[in-house]
């Protein structure tokens, strides 16, 4: 599925690019918590974070905004579990009648970690679940 960039997400994967050497599929400007939120390839994670943390550090300095990274995935069910950690996420289904929605089985301590304050992580973890795999829910049982 074909992800639309904004200029400023364009901006910031040129930015986060040259700073770890990966380069982002998708890049979420999130106003409403003061974040950008990074998608990275499957199997990137490492180096796209560095060591101790350090390539989001300084992409948080560079950027004025908190940085967060998203290990991308070949299977909706994939990206999904990704979008929600650190969550521990034992199954993800999902099913398609008239919309397509994605259930999310999380260990009953990791609930909490799994919505976010103010549900800024299941809200980021739609948004990007519709953006890359036409997910229009997802819910945890």
């Amino acid at each position: 599925m074909a992800v639309t960039l904004t200029d400023a997400a364009r901006r910031h994967i040129a930015v986060f690019d040259e700073e770890t050497d990966v380069t982002p599929t998708d890049c979420v400007v999130d106003d409403a918590f003061d974040r950008v939120v990074f998608v990275a390839p499957p199997g990137t994670m490492g180096q796209a974070i560095g060591p101790g943390g350090k390539h989001v550090k300084r992409l948080e300095s560079k950027l004025g905004r908190d940085v967060e990274v998203v290990e991308g995935a070949d299977t909706a069910e994939a990206f999904v579990a990704n979008a929600l950690a650190p969550a521990a996420v034992y199954n993800v289904t999902v099913s398609g009648d008239d919309t397509t929605v994605a259930y999310a089985e999380v260990d009953d301590d990791d609930r909490g970690a799994a919505i976010g304050a103010d549900g800024r992580n299941i809200e980021l973890a739609r948004r990007l679940a519709r953006r890359h795999f036409d997910v229009d829910e997802i819910e945890l049982p």
